[in-house]
């Protein structure tokens, strides 16, 4: 049994299939997922989804590569979706440089938002950080004792302690499969509790399933390979990551 902390079931690549592919999820294992959002329409049909189906949560926000076209009506639709019990998340939200889709100083500013709501109503920020380290390090240190993720996990050292210095949980995904990954001593170097693993679906799916859409029930994969690398049981790291999610987003034990 595990638990997809991040993945995204209202892109379009899921339309009209979201009830088979959650079927899937089930028959696999799977006993909860968080469906991001990465606007404010799109949280609204995140929230949607979530009240229909009891093993599924939502967030909200603004994710980075459109954070500069986000307004004040949009930012104001943003929290008031984050009082809603369904919503148990901030984001996705962080710093994209590889894309930079939306000006750098909006994206600073833009997390900056999300972090404060992240505080205010202590849910965590899901944070995005592409070629941002520093930026994203500095803005999590100053985010006034925030709770986060730090999602897709693709950084250096000098995130990776900024995050577990502020207390938040590192996330892995479909990468950690790839012959190629080349952060396995951060990965053995988050502790047991601070550890989660995703499917960021439809995107990175992991061997052997690389390059075609990825889903919920793919998730096991990741864990198989999190679990080798980190030199632990299968059924040790399943049960773990649950654990962590529930506790993060503030949900029941299983």
């Amino acid at each position: 049994m595990v638990f997809d902390s991040h993945c995204h079931l209202t892109d379009e690549a899921f339309a009209g299939e979201v009830g088979a592919v959650l079927a899937r999820a089930r028959a696999a294992g799977v006993r909860g997922v968080v469906t991001i959002a990465a606007d404010a329409s799109d949280a609204r049909r995140a929230l949607t989804l979530a009240r229909g189906h009891p093993d599924v949560w939502a967030s909200a926000g603004i994710h980075p590569h459109v954070a500069g076209a986000a307004g004040p009506q949009d930012l104001k639709a943003i929290r008031e979706l984050l009082s809603d019990p369904k919503v148990v998340a901030v984001g996705e939200t962080g710093l994209d440089y590889h894309y930079d889709n939306s000006p750098r100083g909006l994206q600073q500013e833009c997390f900056a938002w999300h972090l404060e709501r992240a505080a205010e109503f202590g849910k965590p920020a899901v944070v995005h950080s592409r070629e941002a380290d520093a930026d994203t390090a500095a803005l999590i240190a100053a985010g006034h004792g925030a709770p986060g993720i730090l999602h897709c996990f693709s950084g250096g050292a000098e995130l990776l302690r900024a995050g577990l210095d502020a207390g938040w949980y590192i996330s892995f995904a479909g990468p950690v499969t790839f012959k190629r990954f080349a952060a396995a001593e951060l990965l053995r170097a988050v502790p047991d509790d601070r550890l989660l693993v995703e499917t960021d679906s439809p995107y990175l799916a992991p061997v052997p399933y690389r390059g075609k859409r990825n889903e919920p029930a793919l998730l096991r994969h990741t864990c198989e390979a999190v679990a080798q690398l980190r030199g632990v049981a299968l059924a040790e790291l399943l049960a773990q990551v649950e654990c962590n999610a529930r506790a993060c987003y503030g949900l029941p034990p299983a």
